[in-house]
């Protein structure tokens, strides 16, 4: 039988969230009809309260966690640079904690922050959540109703708010751009399909070939766990090179133009390249990389306001609700 939760009682009682939580606590803010009836009702339940939640609902912290892959990424501190900024503007601070895109790294963050230290949290993923399909940590919180929102890499499957890039319309944008271009023999550096936002950006990639009737493209996952330069440059060690390359990060990007020139290709002339994230490093490179810009600090704004919504009126924390970021195209030098 699946635990009670504060959730699981609103929804058989007709009642929200908050209300359940007030009741639970003997708040006199709900009427004693009421109260006796949702405490009889958890009984019956055998619920057992979540003492850091309970805590948190009484004492706020004023402080936001944020749980993140990296954060040498220029996307990811963009995104940390616009949550920060919307928190102060309502005086909380920000902990912010770094994955390193491992599970056990991610679920013990969790446990630290949710211990009280915290009133919600932001997060983004790990790749090894996501390709384990590993949730129990994230749907533990859903559970307890803990003030929660992803952005970037959430779990599909769970009712959650998330804040999400628009990638498989930045994957259509870029690949229909290259093909405007000329290009005529596209190839895509994607994540493997468990990343959500490769596998999204891939299915833009695979709109754009198949509305302009392209007869043949590539495309190439990238396994991280092994050189990501080998394997860029088994592209360029086939009987037939593309003439264009979408890359889904700017990292893949940078590569496969250092990799291109190293063979004596001239970027744009014989082969343009297209990113995505407007970071420093599209900007440094010779020539300099056009891009999809991902707005992260709209993004990490946009998350921190749903965050302190669900924080201030409990009952919106009982939602789930999708926000989409849209993407634009920086046209720079390597096309």
């Amino acid at each position: 039988m699946k635990k009670a939760s504060l959730k699981s009682i609103a929804a058989e009682l007709g009642v929200s969230v908050s209300t359940v939580s007030k009741a639970l606590r003997d708040s006199p803010e709900i009427s004693q009809e009421t109260r006796e009836k949702i405490q009889a009702f958890a009984r019956y339940l055998d619920y057992s309260p979540n003492k850091m939640a309970l805590g948190l609902r009484n004492q706020k912290t004023m402080v936001i966690g944020i749980i993140v892959p990296e954060i040498v990424h220029h996307f990811f501190s963009t995104v940390i640079s616009g949550l920060e900024e919307k928190a102060n503007e309502y005086n909380y601070n920000v902990m912010i904690g770094l994955s390193n895109d491992q599970l056990k790294k991610e679920k013990e963050l969790i446990e630290a922050f949710t211990n009280g230290s915290v009133d919600g949290l932001i997060i983004s993923l790990s790749k090894e959540s996501m390709q384990k399909k590993n949730f129990a940590h994230i749907e533990k919180l859903i559970n307890q109703g803990f003030p929660l929102v992803f952005f970037d890499r959430a779990p599909e499957e769970l009712p959650v708010n998330k804040v999400l890039v628009n990638d498989e319309e930045g994957g259509y944008k870029a690949t229909s751009y290259l093909l405007d271009k000329g290009v005529q023999y596209p190839a895509i550096l994607s994540t493997p399909l468990h990343i959500s936002v490769g596998k999204e950006r891939e299915k833009g990639f695979l709109r754009a070939v198949k509305e302009q009737a392209v007869d043949e493209y590539k495309i190439i996952h990238i396994n991280e766990q092994f050189d990501i330069v080998e394997q860029i440059a088994d592209l360029f060690n086939q009987k037939r090179i593309p003439d264009g390359i979408f890359a889904v990060n700017e990292l893949y990007a940078s590569i496969a133009l250092k990799t291109a020139q190293k063979k004596g290709i001239n970027i744009p002339r014989d082969l343009k390249i297209i990113g995505f994230t407007n970071g420093i490093i599209s900007k440094t490179t010779t020539p300099t990389l056009t891009t999809i810009d991902q707005h992260g600090k709209q993004m990490g704004q946009t998350a921190m306001n749903i965050l302190l919504n669900c924080i201030t009126n409990p009952e919106e924390n009982s939602s789930a609700s999708i926000y989409i970021i849209p993407t634009q195209i920086i046209p720079r030098e390597s096309t």
